[in-house]
């Protein structure tokens, strides 16, 4: 398998999509669990839904590295303002849309929340507010990746490719000792089991790690023998394992650093591998699909999937039609038609680059 194709594709990474599906459907499930009408789905593998999430960082940092890496390569630098004007484009319209719903619900008296809720939630800081509502409180994971999108794409411009590197190892090494200082100095406070940046940033450094590493990985046999199938079952065993046993102290402290490392490896693998059975799987249209989906699910499935309701719109499975429908309707009255002004900024990019590099040659 010549894994050297996948990585040639600078616009679209294969078996991402489906990577991101089985997530989706992990937090959906997670969420949908308990609700009116559905029954409790207890796997035995701990909580199932965040660890949707996890794969959903680790899979952000690999791709927003790479494509940083790519535009480098290509451009000879990366461009800030397009980087966040292409996210702000990509994630801004349909989170503001759903929080202003939110926020009409809320007036109208149809939900219970405080304005705090809304003011963490419009300034993604959802991640740093103890008792938060039901109705934004799954914003958490997206102010954690905002808060990396601010971080991150400066640190790999202002120091570089090598030297962005060892940052990334120093937050997935800091990772274990943010944790363990959240157990020692924020027991019996509000703020002990939230997910703060310091304690989940190392998930996404994981990926961007292996984004920057992934070229010289792919030529030691060594690691191409993890991506054998009885390896890749074997990883996929370990994460469930220790995610069973996250509730522990130590479990929690050091098992999220093993499972960011095995996720690396097997979000990998699907990369490098897509074309065997599971590559085909997870590439199948309308698996693909549910992950190209899997922004707007996650938005929208909160209001809908909520076990502590009895209202009929969060029973199942009126509650499920209900946040697919929600989904559908963000994804393309919103998300889509903006897919082209981004991609009008890409080509501008491109149009601009081209135009100094003749300008240069013809001064030459």
């Amino acid at each position: 398998m010549d894994g050297e194709i996948a990585h040639k594709m600078a616009g679209h990474l294969p078996s991402l999509d489906g990577l991101r599906a089985i997530s989706i459907a992990l937090v959906l499930l997670g969420h949908l669990s308990g609700t009116r009408g559905f029954v409790k789905v207890d796997p035995g593998i701990g909580d199932y839904a965040h660890l949707g999430v996890v794969v959903f960082f680790v899979i952000s940092g690999f791709l927003i590295t790479r494509l940083m890496i790519l535009e480098r390569k290509r451009e000879g630098r990366v461009s800030l303002n397009l980087f966040y004007a292409r996210r702000a484009l990509r994630l801004f319209p349909a989170a503001y849309t759903f929080i202003a719903c939110v926020c009409l619900l809320w007036w109208a008296g149809i939900v219970h929340m405080q304005a705090r809720d809304i003011w963490h939630a419009v300034t993604y800081t959802v991640n740093f507010l103890p008792g938060r509502s039901w109705q934004v409180g799954h914003l958490w994971s997206l102010s954690v990746e905002e808060q990396f999108y601010l971080i991150w794409p400066c640190t790999f411009v202002l120091l570089g490719l090598r030297r962005a590197r060892w940052v990334a190892a120093g937050v997935i090494l800091f990772g274990p000792v943010a944790r363990s200082c959240a157990w020692l100095f924020l027991r019996g406070t509000a703020y002990r089991d939230l997910e703060m940046f310091p304690l989940v940033a190392d998930s996404l450094a994981t990926g961007c790690l292996l984004a920057q590493v992934s070229g010289w990985l792919e030529g030691q046999g060594w690691y191409l023998r993890l991506f054998r199938p009885a390896y890749s079952i074997g990883l996929m065993c370990l994460v469930l394992l220790i995610n069973r046993y996250m509730g522990y102290t130590v479990v929690s402290v050091f098992g999220t650093s093993i499972i960011n490392v095995s996720l690396a490896i097997l979000i990998h693998r699907s990369v490098y591998c897509y074309q065997d059975w599971i590559g085909r799987i997870l590439n199948w249209g309308p698996i693909a699909f549910v992950g190209v989906l899997s922004y707007s699910l996650y938005l929208w499935q909160q209001i809908f999937l909520n076990r502590n309701s009895t209202a009929w719109i969060n029973a199942f499975p009126e509650n499920l039609v209900f946040a697919v429908a929600a989904a559908l309707g963000s994804y393309f009255l919103l998300e889509k038609p903006l897919l082209s002004l981004r991609h009008r900024l890409h080509e501008r990019q491109h149009r601009i680059v081209a135009k100094a590099q003749q300008l240069h040659e013809s001064k030459r």
